[in-house]
Order: structure tokens, then sequence, then C-alpha cells
């Protein structure tokens, strides 16, 4: 590992590694993707994404490093005293990982999953991930694959990868169901 074409990809859910691994791929780089996300709650929530992501992986032949700890007293951790800038402090949280992981393994650029998905708040993706990269004296590689995530999602479907309906935290399962009427096992 360690040459000009390697690159970490910090992965947050399988429809999102979909909608980006081909254009790293055509970008000339060897991707090792990154599963590091404390942020995803309930517990079963995390095991399904996790398991996506590994059978999205294992299918492409890509190395998948996945953090299979349920970090869910980590996440809060970072995320109560952030009040309300939490989803930044959370994209913090795991792009900082991301570098860590990234200059221990000698990997010299990482970037993001989030950069696809347009929920995500963009520019505080990237400037998380310039900073983390920055401390760790790597490259972050910034694009703006929101365009890609129609074939992301066309993908997973394809291949019957799980899909989730809303961020990750139990403020987006919130956001998302609240108004909905659904009750729990729905």
């Amino acid at each position: 590992m360690g040459g000009k074409g390697d690159i970490l990809l910090h992965t947050c859910c399988a429809v999102c590694f979909e909608a980006v691994f081909d254009a790293l791929v055509e970008d000339g780089r060897a991707v090792t993707a990154f599963f590091y996300n404390p942020n995803i709650h309930p517990y079963r929530e995390f095991q399904k994404r996790l398991r996506a992501v590994e059978v999205a992986t294992e299918a492409r032949k890509v190395r998948l490093i996945a953090d299979r700890r349920y970090g869910l007293q980590a996440y809060l951790d970072e995320i109560l005293p952030a009040g309300g800038g939490r989803c930044r402090a959370c994209y913090r949280l795991r792009l900082r990982e991301a570098a860590r992981v990234a200059a221990a393994r000698g990997i010299g650029a990482f970037t993001t999953t989030l950069l696809a998905s347009p929920h995500q708040k963009h520019d505080e993706v990237a400037a998380e991930g310039r900073s983390a990269a920055e401390e760790a004296g790597l490259e972050f590689f910034y694009c703006d694959w929101r365009g890609r995530m129609p074939m992301g999602v066309e993908s997973a479907h394809r291949k019957s990868l799980y899909r989730q309906h809303y961020c990750g935290c139990i403020w987006s399962e919130y956001e998302r169901f609240h108004h909905t009427g659904q009750r729990a096992g729905e």
C-alpha cells in the first residue's frame, strides 16, 4: 500500500459506496473502504448498514477496514457538547478517525462517501475533511458526487443491498419519521 493512487474511502453506507466507487477507480485510485460510523443508531440499523457495506465491498473485491464496535458512547461524548452543531461534530469524529487510519496504514489520501449524499451539509463535510487531513499530514480528496447518487441507488437496488431511510443518528431518525405516524417495528 501507500502508492500514489491509494485512497481510503470513509464509507457511511452501501448506497453511497456504490455511488462513488466507480468514479474513484476511473480516477486511477486503488480504494480501501473504511466503515466507521458510531453515529448509526439503533444497534439493528448499525448492523444492517455494516452488513450491506460488507456485501458491496466483497462483491467488488475491495478491501474493507470495518470498525464493528457499536460506538454509542463515543458518539454521544462527541455530539452532546456540540449542541446545534451536531452534524459538524459527527463529521469531525468520523473524518478524524478516517485520517488516523489512513495515516497509520500509509495511505496518503482519504475521502468520504458523505460527499455523495444530497442530505448532508456538504460544505461542513468538506471543511472537516480538509481539517482532518491537515492534522494528519494527508490529502483530503474532495469531489461533489451528489449527482452520482441516483446511480448508487440504482446499483444498490439491482444488487438488493440494504437502503436506509435516514442519515443514521437518533435525531435524523426522529426528523425522518416523527410526522409519518409510523410506529416502532413498522
